[in-house]
């Protein structure tokens, strides 16, 4: 037996705006049913010893510092941007 429906595959669908047709709907079903029954294996695995974890790797954070540096002059940013008005890089209007 399916542990889903194909009226429940059609609502779910309805839920994100997905309009599908009745052989979608049985091919969902399923798919869906195929990965709730692995879901469920997973489920049966003693985890009681395994401490919860993030991240499968034992990772730090490796970023460095976030350190406020002096930019470009304005004179040579505007010298790269294609137009420029009044110290501005001038783009295209996109409201008319």
């Amino acid at each position: 037996m399916s542990r889903i429906t194909i009226d429940e595959v059609k609502h779910v669908a309805n839920l994100a705006r997905l309009a599908i047709t009745e052989e979608e709907a049985e091919q969902f079903q399923h798919q869906l049913d195929a990965i709730i029954s692995f879901a469920e294996e997973l489920n049966e695995l003693d985890t009681n010893h395994v401490e919860p974890t993030s991240h499968v790797l034992d990772m730090n954070n490796v970023l460095r510092e976030d350190e406020a540096t002096k930019g470009l002059p304005q004179e040579e940013v505007l010298k790269n941007a294609p137009d420029s008005q009044d110290g501005y890089i001038k783009v295209p209007s996109i409201m008319d």
